[in-house]
Order: C-alpha cells, then structure tokens, then sequence
C-alpha cells in the first residue's frame, strides 16, 4: 500500500485570505464573525445576524459567488499538474444564484449544480479530468479527503486535488433558521449556555500525492495522512446519535487503518459546531475514547462559523499548521465549560503532544468522518 502525503495547502476563511491568518488569528483568540450586509437579514425567517463572511466577495456580480471563491482559491495554488485527479466537495455551490434576479434560466440551472464547481475549476486548473464532487452534508470534504487518500494508498492514482468551498447565502441561512439550528449570538462551542451554530464560509484545498511523487516533486512534505474512516449512525435527518455510534466507529477505523491506538492520539480537531446535541455527542465520544488527562482538543467555529461543505478541508489545513507548530489554538466562545469538558477544551492555546491529530467532522444524515495526520 502506498503512503499518502500531504505537500500543499490553502485556505480561505472569514479571518483571512490564507492559512497563516487563520492559525494566527485563532492563535491571538480573534474571530472573523461579523455582522451580515450582503442580503437583507431584517426578517423574522432568520434567527442571527452574524456569520463569518469573507472579504472581497462581490454579490452584484451576475454569477454566483462560489465561482470568486474558487478564483480566490485557484490563485493560491500555483502550479497543478495536468494528470492530478479532481475531487470538489461543497454541500450548495451555487445556491445563492436562487436569490438573484436573474431571467437568464440557463445560466441559473448550470450554477445551481454540484458538476458545475468541478468543472469549472477543472478548467481553469487545465486539468485532464473534469474530477467528481462529494457532497455528505458538513463532512463532505473530510470524506473527499479519506477518498483520495484511499485511491492513492491503492495506486489508482498518484495525485489528487482536493478543492472544497461553500458560501452564506440567504437560502441556507433562512433554511438552518427554520430548523432552530443557529445561535442569536457568535456560536459557544462546548460552552454550557450554547445556544446553536453560526453559518460561515470558506474554502480550502489539499494536494495529496503518493510517495514517489512526493520525492520527485517536493523536498519535504508537510505532512502524511495515515489513517481515515468513514460512519453512518442513521439516528435522524439533522441530529447525530446521542452516544456518538457513527462517529466512535469512524474513529475506531481512522485508527486501525494508521495502526495506531487510541492512546497514542493526544490532540482532536473537534466538529464542534456549537449546537445543543453535537457538542454534547462529541463530549460523549471524547470522554469514552480516550483519556481526559491525556487528550486536548478544540473546535475553531466560534471563530469563522460553521462553512459547512468545506470545514473538514479548513481543518485539515488548518492541523497540518498546527503539526508544523506544534501548538493548538483555542476555543473561541468557550467561557462556562459544558460539563465533562473542562480538561479537553481550552480558550486558550496549548503545545501539542506528540506527532499525531485526529480531526473529525460530522453531517446531516448521520454521516461521521474522521482522518488522522502525521507529522513529516
């Protein structure tokens, strides 16, 4: 089998235009959660007025947002080579395109589907292959990432680029409102008095490639991913089970894949959304997994919302910084522990432990993901 590295990254967040201004903004306990300006958020159909919003989007541009977003993302990449396989993740893609005035229908029909974001990304990379999109809720592109690391361990491929990206648009917004999902105020993950999540956008790309690859092209990789796992707990439409099934099995998989124990991961990147049940799901996995007294973790959605399809892609970026570091960053919002996580979470940072992180993220539907990193 052949071993998966990681030799590039990006990020785009509500903190920053790159990785550095992310890890250094959650580092410095910023946030990048703001008011929102871009529609009309007066309305009693929306619970929140806040969201991690990127700067430099331009709503009145006819296309939808998630193609400046890719142009923002494509721009930090550099080179790609030509044969590199494709996989985009993002929950909506062009959603937002549903609230513009727009009397063209072909260009809305195109925008609105999933295909359209790889494709156009695939183009603008000139890239052989139009790639695939995945798409399972809020743990579409840590899936993509497992899937990618699968193809290349098995010698389908040796390369693959995964782009993941999702935007606040009114539709979403209006529509996790109406399930009583978000937060009047900036999300407290972990936090005893959470209230919900608050919605953000972002994107990120990861560059995987196998080992020869990695030698011939790179000097020195930034990391490796050794293990990955994939679970269902189909307990309900919107909430994970209570006990964490899926999630624990996801873990359990990541693990044995990396052959590794649990007792050999000292740091977890939670999903850590902010919401009333997955925050307590995840409390409730970390407690029966591992060691309080050994395991730190946290959760960087009180700082730039939840992005939804791109989160895990943020967060895997966001880890390989942390690797390189050697330091976690906080939790943002987390001021009255939720009980049980007094010892796991922190507000402030903390030096991490060994060459191991475990990051996980879980979807609507019962999907759970989890992938575990290793220091170069």
């Amino acid at each position: 089998m052949n071993p998966v590295y990681i030799t590039k990254t990006a990020a785009i967040t509500a903190m920053g235009p790159d990785i550095e201004s992310l890890y250094t903004g959650l580092m410095d306990q910023k946030s990048g959660i703001t008011n929102i300006t871009r529609f009309n958020n007066n309305d009693q159909c929306h619970t929140s007025p806040f969201a991690g919003m990127i700067a430099g989007l331009d709503y009145t541009k006819k296309l939808s947002l998630i193609f400046q977003l890719s142009d923002m993302l494509i721009e930090q990449l550099g080179t790609i080579e030509k044969d590199t396989f494709l996989i985009s993740a993002s929950t909506k893609a062009g959603i937002d395109m549903l609230g513009k005035n727009n009397a063209d229908s072909d260009i809305l029909s195109k925008d609105l589907l999933l295909s359209s974001l790889t494709e156009y990304i695939a183009l603008k990379l000139r890239l052989k292959n139009k790639g695939i999109n995945i798409n399972s809720a809020c743990a579409s592109s840590t899936i993509a990432v497992a899937k990618a690391a699968s193809l290349i361990q098995m010698g389908v491929v040796d390369s693959v680029l995964i782009c993941c990206m999702d935007i606040v648009s009114e539709f979403v917004f209006s529509g996790f409102s109406a399930i009583g999902a978000m937060s009047d105020k900036p999300a407290r993950p972990f936090d005893k008095n959470r209230k919900g999540l608050t919605l953000g956008e972002g994107a990120a790309a990861i560059l995987l490639v196998n080992k020869e690859k990695a030698k011939a092209r790179y000097n020195t990789p930034l990391c490796r991913i050794t293990g990955w796992g994939i679970a269902n707990d189909a307990a309900h439409l919107t909430a994970p089970d209570k006990n964490g099934y899926g999630l624990k099995q996801a873990i359990q998989k990541a693990c044995k894949k990396a052959k590794v124990s649990v007792d050999d991961i000292h740091a977890v990147n939670t999903h850590g959304t902010g919401t009333k049940y997955n925050d307590s799901m995840e409390i409730n996995v970390i407690q029966s997994m591992f060691n309080p007294n050994q395991v730190i973790a946290n959760s960087i959605k009180g700082a730039i919302g939840h992005t939804l399809g791109a989160a895990g892609g943020i967060e895997i970026a966001l880890c390989v910084k942390m690797l390189q570091e050697e330091m976690m960053p906080g939790t943002i919002g987390f001021l009255d522990p939720e009980k049980g996580s007094q010892k796991i979470i922190s507000p402030d940072p903390r030096p991490l432990k060994g060459d191991l992180i475990l990051t996980t993220n879980s979807g609507f539907g019962g999907s759970n993901a989890a992938v575990i990193l290793k220091k170069a």
